[in-house]
């Protein structure tokens, strides 16, 4: 059996990393005392009195932001249309054609998580800016892992210079400048997209 490869490390690394990162996230569970029933969080019944008596009023929350924060708030607001929109495109994209080439579909729900309206201690403006945010942010996510597959497919070759956050599958692609290694793995990549997780 060979060696692995640096990147076949690297990538074992980041498993563990999650793993441990996952084992974390379970114990700060148990320690905010919540569990998750259905698909639906619940919280004890003390944890949730405490929540809603931590919950800041609408009125006071409002008295309490700055005026130029509150002006900005239609320019945030705004951008739904555009993330709406590329939601609505991305999400056709994928289903007219990764079928086509063979590319395993992303779930969306894998990506944008709305539970924040279940914590007693925000109130309705913080739940709808969390519901906002999640949305946002999930949705860039949702859209980075479809162009991540896609970058995959059609041209798995890493940047000549270090880019800031890269998809979780950068690291196989081939070096820069390395044309043997593109035309030798370019189909085992585009291989692994059917199985996506591997």
């Amino acid at each position: 059996m060979s060696e692995p490869t640096p990147v076949e490390r690297f990538k074992q690394a980041l498993r563990t990393l999650e793993a441990e990162f996952d084992a974390e996230v379970a114990e700060r569970r148990a320690a905010l005392r919540y569990r998750i029933e259905r698909g639906r969080v619940v919280f004890d019944r003390e944890v949730l009195a405490r929540h809603r008596e931590a919950r800041v009023r609408l009125t006071e929350f409002l008295a309490a932001a700055r005026p130029s924060v509150i002006l900005t708030a239609p320019v945030i607001y705004a951008l739904i249309i555009p993330l709406a929109l590329l939601d609505l495109c991305v999400s056709v994209y994928q289903a007219v054609c990764f079928p086509v080439y063979g590319i395993a579909k992303v779930r969306r729900r894998d990506h944008i998580a709305m539970d924040r309206h279940h914590l007693a201690y925000l109130n309705a403006l913080q739940k709808l800016n969390c519901a906002y945010c999640s949305y946002a942010n999930g949705l860039v996510s949702y859209v980075r892992e479809i162009a991540g597959r896609t970058e995959q497919y059609w041209c798995p070759i890493k940047h000549a210079r270090r880019v800031a956050g890269t998809h979780a599958n950068y690291p196989d692609f081939t070096d820069y400048g390395d044309a043997e290694a593109f035309r030798a793995e370019s189909e085992a990549l585009r291989e692994t997209l059917r199985r996506p997780g591997d």
